[in-house]
């Protein structure tokens, strides 16, 4: 029997040996008879030819787009983190300044602690507490009303002047009364009085309020520490620059401010009181037309701000001129701060040949009542003449017939047409219906306008 005949192995237990030289016989039998054996298949694992590399390459085209998507989240991130530094650079230096001008207040506090003997007061008690056990007769004897610990006379009597008497010596604009050299008197008011002063070598106005004003008012400490507030949060060109207070009502309340000699009714009008014939030349239509420009924008400023502030008693009196002719508003003693859509409720605060309808009728008003004012402004800086001085009227006459609507300034003759605009604008502000009334804003926009078209 021949190899190719003989039947394959099938014993599992037979020996690798044997199965090896019984496949070397049948290989050489099959070369004798030249029977070739077709190859088998490619083992798995090797190269498989062009299309296996196209798949390699689209694999690492893949790979390459995801490390670029991871890439450009990495930015991302970075720049989240980034801007997260930024913010919290900014809030720390946010409340690194904080943190100044509360140190600043608490020194203020501390010296005056000191100046007072308070601090002296503090160590005496503390020494005293830490020698005897803590008791209620202790604590009362600490609060005892026979303790006179020594305070200044506005500390002790008026309480709301605290906060105001601290932001000024914080801010720096207290100012002590012996600093103060008053000279003569150059202006007279309801509650006051307007000195020419001497302070640190300037040249200031000093607005002594008098004493019968704190006796005679039971909130004129409130008032005037509101004047106080008001000014000194007050930085504009155009309106009153304070440059400091003595605070010790009733015997020195004094407002000190920037002096100027000369009202906006004086430059009109001349010194003395209102008449119809004038005493001195009218100044020129362009420069009246400024004047007016400018007390708009100090109004604008002063009702744009957060709260908005009205002024409630705007005339020419309570309006200077510098020497360059430029305006100040001034006197905010009757000045009160509104929140949006809040109304005030005090009647009758102001002048009544300036004052709105709604204000004379003691009715809840807003910031549109100094625009009423600026309208008879207005009026009388083009006309040249007083409100109502063709009339006989007295001021209570004339708030009458004002809140009838039968009343107003008469208006200036528009014979050539040159003022038409202005007088449509008049007539708008002292509209009896205060949402007609323009704000302060058009109103700048149109004398700006008007002054472009006709007076440059």
């Amino acid at each position: 029997m021949s190899f190719k005949d003989s039947p394959q192995i099938q014993d599992k237990g037979a020996s690798p040996y044997l199965s090896r030289q019984s496949s070397n016989s049948s290989f050489r039998a099959k070369q004798q008879n030249n029977v070739l054996e077709p190859r088998s298949p490619i083992p798995v694992g090797c190269c498989r030819g062009f299309s296996n590399v196209k798949t390699m390459g689209s694999s690492a085209s893949t790979s390459q787009h995801s490390h670029q998507l991871r890439y450009q989240r990495l930015e991302v991130k970075v720049a989240d983190l980034e801007k997260e530094v930024q913010k919290q650079r900014e809030l720390r230096g946010m409340y690194r300044k904080r943190m100044e001008r509360t140190q600043d207040y608490l020194r203020s506090c501390l010296q005056i602690a000191q100046e007072n003997g308070i601090l002296d007061l503090i160590v005496h008690y503390k020494g005293e507490l830490q020698q005897s056990p803590l008791s209620l007769h202790t604590l009362s004897s600490i609060t005892s009303p026979q303790i006179q610990i020594p305070t200044q006379p506005h500390h002790a009597h008026h309480p709301n002047l605290v906060p105001i008497i601290d932001q000024a010596k914080i801010n720096g604009w207290y100012i002590d009364p012996t600093e103060i050299q008053l000279e003569e008197q150059i202006g007279q008011g309801s509650t006051a009085e307007i000195h020419r002063g001497t302070w640190r070598g300037f040249e200031v106005a000093v607005k002594c309020i008098s004493e019968d004003f704190f006796r005679t008012n039971a909130n004129g400490v409130v008032y005037f520490s509101q004047e106080l507030e008001t000014l000194s949060r007050q930085r504009h060109r155009f309106v009153l620059q304070l440059m400091g207070a003595c605070i010790d009502p009733p015997r020195r309340a004094w407002v000190v401010t920037e002096y100027l000699s000369t009202t906006l009714k004086e430059w009109l009008h001349g010194p003395g009181n209102r008449r119809r014939e004038r005493m001195v030349p009218l100044p020129p239509f362009k420069d009246r037309v400024v004047r007016a420009l400018e007390i708009a924008q100090a109004m604008q400023y002063l009702h744009e701000q957060k709260p908005k502030l009205i002024h409630r008693d705007l005339k020419p009196s309570n309006i200077f001129l510098d020497d360059a002719l430029h305006v100040r508003v001034a006197d905010f003693g009757h000045a009160r701060f509104l929140g949006d859509e809040e109304m005030a409720l005090t009647g009758e605060t102001g002048t009544y040949v300036y004052m709105a309808p709604e204000v004379i009728r003691c009715e809840p008003y807003n910031e549109k009542c100094d625009v009423y004012s600026f309208g008879v402004i207005l009026n009388e800086l083009l006309t040249g003449n007083y409100p109502y001085v063709e009339t006989e009227y007295g001021p209570t006459k004339i708030a009458m017939e004002v809140v009838e609507g039968k009343l107003r300034p008469k208006l200036l003759c528009d014979d050539v047409g040159q003022v038409g605009d202005l007088i449509d604008l008049i007539c708008l502000c002292w509209d009896k219906t205060p949402s007609t009334r323009p704000s302060f804003a058009t109103i700048t926009l149109c004398l700006k306008t008007y002054a472009n078209n006709n007076l440059l």
